[in-house]
């Protein structure tokens, strides 16, 4: 089993931007499709990024394209989230999640389902 920690969450206003981290230990982090989801209070959790093993597949909720930028670094087994232009409808807790696939893989997974391993979250807040 793969262990992750996500950090980066804080305050950040309207327009602002944060970076989310996602540390994985335990396994080869090469191997584990990667992915970041989100809940608010009283909410259904939902998917807000997806990257495959290969790093070349990746998956972004309409609510976020063309904002958020998922990436991984094999080296660092951390796995990343550029969030730009955040919005305050972005507040949520965010989670990191795993799921063990094969090595190279271009496969994107889009449903918390699929994710075996998840962090604790980190709370992203964002003001107007």
């Amino acid at each position: 089993q793969v262990q992750l920690v996500e950090s980066g969450g804080g305050l950040v206003q309207d327009g602002g931007s944060l970076r989310l981290s996602c540390a994985v230990s335990g396994r080869t982090f090469r191997d584990y499709a990667m992915g970041w989801f989100r809940r608010v209070p009283g909410k259904q959790r939902e998917i807000v990024s997806t990257i495959s093993t290969s790093g070349s597949g990746t998956f972004y909720a309409d609510s976020v394209k063309g904002r958020f930028t998922i990436s991984r670094d094999n080296a660092k087994n951390t796995v990343y989230l550029q969030m730009n232009s955040l919005k305050p409808e972005d507040t949520a807790v965010y989670y990191c999640a795993a799921r063990y696939d094969r090595l190279y893989s271009t496969r994107v997974y889009v449903n918390g389902a699929d994710f075996g391993s998840w962090g604790q979250g980190t709370q992203v807040t964002v003001s107007s």
